[in-house]
């Protein structure tokens, strides 16, 4: 059964009454009426019509032939209360039950058994009701009760960036954000009533889902050619959506294509992106993060035995699994940090597992910072590398190519960056947002500057910063919004 479109139900409930008209009733023992309060009757329609292409019997009018009430967003009392005065002769052996009930049914195929969570009346996921639009003022670990739509709702955003749809893009993964802040599982629209970033396209998407199982949004998205072939050739180290799209409006759809291309030129990290493609899309474990760290840090110490290693990025917010990995590394004292990359760099070639690196110098200027673009990279010295782990530091039988970042900040800018490349994304940009918005403060990489003091606000660490926001302290395993 197709989902109904937007402005185009009729035609959709048309084609569920042919539907149905085909279907006998499979299952007699259940008898469902749907609440058209909060419903409204065009979505009543249309939901009986689903229901009974799928061998439900449905009716339109309340009788002791009913055995389930299903009702949306309504007060569980003022239900039984009104349930009590229809005349019926039993009341009490109903099942009263919210719209959760039945998408899980219309997903199964069947009517499902009834659980605690499908009783009325349907409250929001959350025992705080004031979730924030912030993704800073939320606690969002790693554990996600809502994979089902975030997954989706990333999927869509990402399509959204490919065609530099910024607003979609935002909306997408502010909405996957909240959800993933959730304690528990949405199982009904009336569960989300309330909560921020969570517009009309985003719950038409959830709606669907809930009903079907499925995105067919997304499906469409993932069938598209364009998108298929931006997807592919944006995983290649060193391509950006810009660089994919010239190689897609050239008719080329696959990695083998752009290679036998004489008239494509590859830059220094496109040709080790492709050189090292089969190791590097895959996926890094901690374990193999960790032994990263203890090879980096020991180099580091055999070249200034006080030197500072921080491991950031996922692996810093507690995830098991990342793309690449990314470290901090700097000196106690200030001005001790120059050179120290460089030296590192040459010790790991010296070891024999350095297989490339693309080094950039530190461009910092105070006076040009923070920025409030986002997307912009910072301007501390920084390393991109392809690191070789061997069979006895990794999980695999066998050897493997890993992207390493190293970023070399000052001590002074350490807790910014640290706090910057800890991540995720969208906890930072709401953190930034915060600032700019709420405290009238700009915030980056580098720094935090008061615009009302008109001065740069000092911090050693992490807690500094949000101390100076007048936020509490989120915990690193907190952000992964």
């Amino acid at each position: 059964v197709a989902p109904p479109k937007r402005g185009k139900r009729c035609g959709a409930q048309h084609r569920l009454s042919l539907e149905s008209s085909k279907n006998k009733c499979r299952f007699n023992e259940v008898t469902v009426y749907l609440v058209e309060r909060k419903m409204g009757s065009s979505r009543r329609s249309f939901l009986t019509s689903l229901a009974r292409s799928k061998g439900f019997r449905v009716e339109y009018a309340l009788s002791d032939e009913v055995t389930h009430v299903v009702a949306e967003d309504n007060q569980a009392g003022a239900l039984w209360a009104w349930l009590r005065g229809s005349g019926l002769r039993d009341v009490s052996r109903l099942q009263v039950l919210d719209i959760s009930w039945f998408t899980d049914s219309m997903r199964e195929g069947r009517p499902v058994t009834v659980e605690t969570s499908h009783l009325t009346e349907c409250s929001p996921p959350t025992a705080d009701a004031n979730v924030s639009q912030y993704a800073c003022l939320r606690r969002t670990t790693t554990e996600n009760h809502n994979k089902i739509f975030t997954d989706v709702l990333e999927e869509l955003a990402e399509n959204s960036e490919f065609n530099e749809s910024k607003g979609p893009c935002l909306a997408f993964r502010r909405a996957a954000s909240v959800l993933k802040s959730l304690p528990s599982a949405v199982h009904c629209l009336g569960a989300i009533q309330g909560l921020p970033c969570l517009g009309e396209h985003t719950k038409a998407v959830m709606e669907e889902i809930l009903i079907f199982g499925r995105s067919f949004k997304v499906e469409e998205v993932q069938s598209d050619e364009r998108y298929q072939a931006l997807k592919l050739f944006t995983s290649v180290f060193g391509v950006g959506p810009k660089t994919a799209e010239k190689w897609y409006r050239r008719g080329l759809r696959s990695l083998k294509e752009i290679l036998a291309e004489p008239n494509i030129q590859l830059n220094r990290m496109q040709r080790a992106g492709f050189l090292y493609y089969r190791d590097i899309s895959k996926a890094v474990s901690k374990t193999e993060a960790k032994a990263l760290r203890s090879i980096i840090e020991e180099t580091a110490h055999w070249i200034a035995p006080d030197s500072i290693l921080a491991l950031t990025g996922g692996f810093r917010r507690g995830k098991e699994y990342g793309h690449d990995v990314d470290f901090l590394l700097t000196m106690p004292e200030m001005g001790k940090e120059e050179g120290l990359l460089l030296r590192v760099i040459d010790r790991l070639r010296d070891q024999g597992i350095l297989l490339y690196c693309e080094h950039q110098g530190s461009t910092v200027d105070m006076s040009k910072l923070p920025s409030r673009r986002f997307e912009a990279m910072d301007h501390f010295e920084k390393c991109f590398l392809i690191l070789r782990l061997e069979e006895g530091q990794m999980e695999r039988d066998e050897g493997l190519a890993v992207r390493v970042d190293l970023v070399a900040p000052p001590v002074d800018r350490y807790a910014f960056a640290l706090l910057g490349w800890t991540g995720s994304r969208q906890f930072e940009r709401d953190l930034r947002r915060f600032a700019r918005k709420e405290r009238g403060m700009c915030l980056d990489n580098h720094a935090l500057y008061d615009k009302t003091k008109k001065l740069f606000l000092p911090a050693t660490s992490e807690e500094d910063i949000f101390a100076h926001l007048g936020l509490e302290y989120v915990e690193p395993w907190q952000r992964n919004a």
